[in-house]
């Protein structure tokens, strides 16, 4: 697993239920419909870690989340890809 404790957010990904060469259909945020092939990386966030997520974000600034919420999440995901590729 990977757990990163960064700007008092704790997030968690599971490398052991990462899912390979999946392909999925679905609609994205404009309702439009998309495919594609990839990963499935399961992120786990705190339950008492999510109001407060939520509260700082407003999808209608460019600027937001704030960068280091952003980091946060982007190493999740980053270091799961690197030890799914065995990096």
């Amino acid at each position: 697993m990977v757990n990163i404790l960064e700007a008092g957010i704790n997030m968690v990904a599971d490398q052991g239920q990462i899912q390979s060469n999946v392909f999925i259909m679905a609609t994205d945020e404009h309702g439009d419909p998309f495919e594609i092939e990839g990963l499935i990386i399961p992120v786990v966030i705190g339950s008492d870690e999510i109001a407060g997520l939520l509260a700082e974000y407003d999808p209608d600034a460019s600027a937001s989340p704030s960068a280091a919420d952003s980091r946060v999440i982007a190493r999740v995901v980053m270091d799961s890809l690197r030890a799914q590729q065995g990096l």
